[in-house]
């Protein structure tokens, strides 16, 4: 399999900085063979790609779209805790939380931005249990939080 970050840069995309917490804790912690990150918020260079709610102001690409850079954020904790992306040896759970509008339904087409990224990234690896669950506010008002929890080889 390739190296994860080679397929980043295939894919066009590549590992932000580690996004700096917005209130008292860090971004990812590792214990025994286990990184458990933080909720990643949709932040591009410290900046929310959207705000609002999915079904409301956000559409479901859109929120899609964040799912995906949460993921890239997570992957950017991970990194930071384990020096290599190549040491993950398996993404075990993702949990997704869309801030949603009481009728919308699609939190899991929307968690699939950031599950469809992890697949690509880290081929078989990357399958992984996962919650997609609506809530009625995040932080910032952002649309989307992502929270990964990955097997370190």
């Amino acid at each position: 399999m390739s190296h994860p970050e080679e397929k980043l840069t295939e894919l066009g995309l590549k590992l932000p900085d580690v996004a700096k917490p917005v209130a008292a804790y860090v971004p990812a912690v590792r214990t025994g063979n286990l990184v458990y990150t933080s909720g990643q918020l949709p932040l591009r260079d410290g900046t929310l790609i959207a705000t609002g709610k999915v079904g409301g102001e956000v559409s479901a690409e859109v929120a899609s779209d964040c799912a995906q850079q949460c993921a890239l954020n997570a992957l950017a904790a991970v990194k930071a805790q384990i020096g290599d992306l190549a040491n993950v040896a398996r993404v075990v759970k993702m949990v997704a939380f869309i801030a949603s509008t009481p009728d919308f339904t699609g939190q899991p087409q929307v968690a699939n931005g950031a599950s469809e990224l992890i697949g690509q990234v880290f081929g078989e690896a990357g399958q992984h249990a996962r919650s997609a669950v609506g809530v009625p506010v995040l932080p910032l008002d952002a649309p989307v939080e992502v929270e990964l929890i990955v097997e370190v080889a």
